[in-house]
């Protein structure tokens, strides 16, 4: 029998045997047999080619103790060193430039300090992740409470949607101009999507796997750039002025880095539990910090410099205009530059995406698992196969729109991330005091939502969160009242915003809720 079976069935056999009433208090997690039998039937080509493939069947399932055996914090690193660096992060990095006119040295100390901040709570949390053996969303359930679990997994579905078509859209362009621009749009998201299907369907380990080698050809195609950068001599450092309105655009740049740093937060947990219980947290933390920061702030900082380049040659601007980020990577690689040989790198580039991709879908399946025990027992790769549909869906008509999407779309990440953040180190510093006896439940009990806090201040924390946002947000389509009062054009403010107001309403819940539930 399969793990994925077996660790179901001991999650609910345990959980009636530990407390005659729980089939009361926690019926959301009791597993109808009638229920249980068809949806064993209905996927049992599932269990028959994953075990024939070897591949991972454990969805949100704790990992036991005698799984846990891996050693290399390379192997922990390495997971996010390759999954941003690549063309998304140089994107991100070009919109300085494009959308938010600021200079060089202005943009890389936005780079640096907000991925400073960006980067901690995904380092953290990975630790979780090697103490417990749990995967983020399982664990969010006894920081945030469970009722707001839930809704931090439907979300967290909607983002990683979200993720993999801004992923996919730069790599559409830059395969899209390679081929003469006789490859469609469509196809071109089609090929990402099945990669990236191809590798999470076999889950942690393959995925490991290639996360610790696919950075290589990445680096070397970005070492060329910068040759080819150096040499084209359209780099230009700008004018660091200040004032309100560029203030307003360092704010805005700032909340789509942090968005886009500490996107992985919430499913960080999910890539070390099989990593040995006795591996040292500081160790682990300093590994998964490094291993993201170091290629968030190279890639960005070499995206804005490629960007600047637009401000001196005609031609790179065209070529952005009509093809977004790719044509730019085009202009830099192979436009009076490397001809053939370019647009071999560009190829190798737009690949890289796959990287970024896979660490958005294999989650998503494990975060439509923990939003009901219902979608628990359909498995994580019908969830991943949905989710990348989806994904193309949405790509292919947001391909025109790539800037404005990305932009718009990493606020909106970084405001439900700041209130995420908030709320679980919250909960982790203030109610539980850090790593204590408290979190010991989640070991025998990570299935029984009775044993975790009811998440009540979690809603509260989260509805102030928004409110914040709503008064610092600045999008195209709606500017908050402190928003637009920056500058000339407005300066989005909505995550710090919504980082202080989810810490003033859940730390004012929980007291209350502490004290008439118990827990």
């Amino acid at each position: 029998m399969s793990a994925y079976k077996t660790d179901i069935e001991k999650a609910d056999a345990g959980s009636s045997d530990k407390n005659s009433t729980y089939q009361v208090k926690t019926e959301d997690f009791q597993v109808d047999e009638s229920v249980a039998e068809v949806s064993k039937g209905k996927f049992a080509w599932y269990e028959n080619f994953t075990l024939m493939m070897k591949a991972e069947t454990r969805g949100v399932e704790i990992v036991p103790e005698e799984e846990k055996t891996r050693t290399s914090l390379w192997e922990a690193a390495s997971m996010w060193f390759s999954a941003n660096l690549v063309i998304g992060t140089f994107a991100l990095g070009a919109i300085s430039q494009t959308v938010f006119a600021l200079d060089f040295w202005s943009s890389v100390l936005c780079i640096i300090f907000f991925c400073m901040l960006g980067v901690f709570p995904v380092a953290f949390f990975s630790v979780f992740g090697v103490k417990y053996g749990l995967r983020q969303m399982i664990l969010t359930r006894f920081l945030s409470g469970d009722l707001a679990m839930r809704l931090f997994a439907a979300i967290n579905c909607i983002c990683c949607v979200g993720w993999g078509a801004v992923n996919i859209m730069a790599a559409a362009q830059l395969l899209h101009i390679v081929n003469n621009r006789t490859l469609p749009p469509w196809a071109a998201c089609l090929i990402f999507v099945v990669l990236t299907i191809l590798v999470t369907f076999f889950g942690y380990d393959i995925i490991h796997a290639y996360e610790k080698w696919s950075w290589i050809p990445n680096m070397f195609v970005f070492i060329v750039i910068i040759a080819r950068m150096s040499i084209s001599g359209n780099f230009t450092f700008g004018e660091m002025v200040g004032g309100p309105t560029v203030a307003g655009n360092v704010l805005s740049f700032g909340g789509a880095i942090f968005g886009y740093a500490s996107g992985w937060a919430t499913f960080a947990a999910d890539y070390t539990v099989y990593m040995r219980t006795d591996t040292p947290p500081l160790k682990i933390f300093a590994w998964v910090y490094f291993g993201l920061f170091t290629p968030l702030v190279f890639t960005m900082m070499l995206g804005t410099a490629c960007a600047t380049g637009i401000r001196t040659d005609e031609s790179w601007d065209q070529l952005y205009s009509d093809n977004g980020v790719g044509g730019l990577v085009y202009a830099v690689l192979v436009e009076n530059s490397l001809h053939g040989f370019g647009q071999f790198c560009c190829v190798l580039l737009a690949l890289s995406t796959v990287a970024n991709n896979i660490p958005n879908m294999y989650s998503i399946g494990l975060s439509a698992q923990a939003v009901t025990t219902k979608a628990r027992r359909v498995p994580r790769i019908v969830w991943t196969l949905l989710g990348n549909t989806v994904t193309l869906a949405i790509s292919i008509p947001a391909y025109y729109h790539f800037e404005r999407f990305m932009s718009n779309f990493m606020n909106i990440i970084g405001y439900n991330l700041a209130i995420y953040d908030t709320v679980c180190l919250s909960e982790h510093f203030i109610w539980k005091r850090g790593f204590s006896s408290k979190y010991d439940v989640m070991l025998e009990q990570w299935h029984d939502k009775s044993a975790a806090p009811p998440g009540y201040a979690g809603l509260v924390g989260f509805g102030f969160g928004a409110a914040g946002v709503v008064l610092g947000m600045n999008q195209v389509w709606y500017s908050g009242a402190l928003g637009r009062l920056i500058g000339d054009f407005g300066g989005d403010i909505g995550f710090e915003l919504g980082a202080g107001f989810s810490f003033v309403g859940f730390n004012t819940a929980r007291y209350f809720e502490l004290k008439y539930c118990g827990r």
